[in-house]
């Protein structure tokens, strides 16, 4: 019996049992389905906080004060913590290599006009925030430099909180109470959205000397520092730490790289795609269970069929490809309209849920189908053995 022989019988005999070719495939339909939406949800996760990191750009080193590491003795940090300070931030902005420090304090306040009021986040910084943190004026300009030391009461409002505020009407020149300070409005941000629930737009930006004043801080929280394309970051680092080393008497600070983070919330998301790919697979091992159970059942059900095949000269190599082929045959289709659904359901989650980040993972998708046919080769050597062995004159004894 030829190859082709072998495929047209086996599709004949599918073709025969409809419904139990159907109820076949249905379990690796749907393990093949649910792993690829799984899959698709979490890479488009994955692609999503990517994003909300990368907008701010890459060449980015935040200084944090306190050593975040210990030192070998369970609860051994930095006994002593100097706060970073706006002259740190000073210092950093003349290394070689820099090309712009953004001092950081947060918090949240009331935003008072005449008669709207609001809480809303409050960021004091200084006014490299437009180049370092890629997020420009839309209309008047952002806070001016040279306010270190004798800081104005200069206020910058985001584009949600600017609306809320004063409606259609431009805010520049007006006057706004914040905390106990009444600060001028000199410009109103772009639109940004929001970076990991916080909310962009819903900011008031001040100079961070107001802001240390304001929420009664010593340091700042954090001192974000632009460095330029041909720098060596490790270089960098290292006159980082000396700097700040040799200002604070001891290196009681903690850098963070972007690329740092980004590697490490890429490693994390990663395994978080991995783990929904495992659960989606869990519906793939039901489907192959069924495979088994319905070939061995077909196996003892078709004995006449294998006897009647054995006694025209079918050897047993023949009938053990003719049940492995049927098994296979039944896991690829599963597959494709397993496939086929997945990559639907997924486009209509886009359409209908456009909010919901959904990015198909191709590897994925690639794994599953290869997975299914796997599953047909494992799900149909047992029943196929057992009907190779099959004696041909007790199996027509049987009949």
């Amino acid at each position: 019996m030829h190859f082709f022989d072998i495929v047209r019988l086996s599709f004949r005999t599918i073709a025969s049992y409809k419904l139990r070719s159907a109820l076949t495939s249905l379990g690796l339909i749907i393990g093949i389905a649910a792993v690829i939406i799984l899959t698709s949800l979490g890479r488009g996760l994955h692609t999503f906080v990517i994003a909300e990191f990368t907008q701010f750009g890459t060449n980015i080193i935040g200084i944090h004060p306190g050593k975040k590491s210990t030192f070998g003795i369970s609860g051994a940090t930095m006994n002593t913590v100097r706060p970073l300070s706006m002259a740190d931030a000073a210092a950093l902005a003349k290394l070689a290599g820099v090309v712009a420090v953004v001092p950081v304090v947060q918090g949240n306040a009331r935003v008072e006009t005449d008669n709207k009021q609001r809480r809303s986040n409050v960021i004091g910084a200084g006014d490299a925030v437009p180049q370092v943190w890629k997020i420009r004026p839309a209309l008047g300009r952002f806070l001016p430099s040279g306010e270190d030391a004798n800081p104005r009461t200069f206020a910058v409002l985001g584009d949600k909180l600017a609306t809320e505020l004063f409606g259609q009407t431009s805010p520049l020149g007006k006057r706004v109470r914040i905390g106990t300070d009444r600060y001028r409005v000199i410009g109103v941000m772009e639109k940004k959205g929001q970076m990991l629930g916080f909310d962009m737009d819903d900011t008031v930006y001040i100079p961070a000397g107001k802001a240390l004043e304001m929420f009664d801080r010593e340091s700042l929280m954090e001192i974000d520092l632009l460095y330029g394309n041909n720098v060596t970051v490790a270089a960098l680092q290292k006159n980082i730490t000396n700097l700040l080393t040799a200002r604070h008497g001891g290196e009681d600070f903690t850098l963070i790289t972007q690329n740092q983070m980004l590697e490490s919330m890429d490693s994390v998301l990663n395994i978080l795609t991995l783990a929904v790919a495992v659960l989606g697979g869990i519906s793939l091992l039901v489907g192959s269970v069924g495979i088994i159970t319905i070939m061995t059942i077909a196996a003892s059900e078709r004995v006449s069929e294998i006897g009647l095949l054995r006694a025209i000269g079918a050897e047993r190599d023949i009938i053990f490809k003719l049940f492995l082929f049927e098994a296979l045959t039944l896991s690829a289709v599963g597959g494709v309209i397993g496939v086929i659904a997945g990559i639907g359901v997924v486009g209509l989650i886009s359409i209908l849920v456009p909010a919901l980040p959904a990015e198909l993972a191709w590897a994925y998708v690639a794994a599953a189908f290869l997975l299914s046919l796997l599953i047909g080769i494992v799900s149909g050597v047992i029943p196929a053995m057992k009907a190779a062995r099959l004696d041909p004159l007790q199996a027509l004894h049987s009949e």
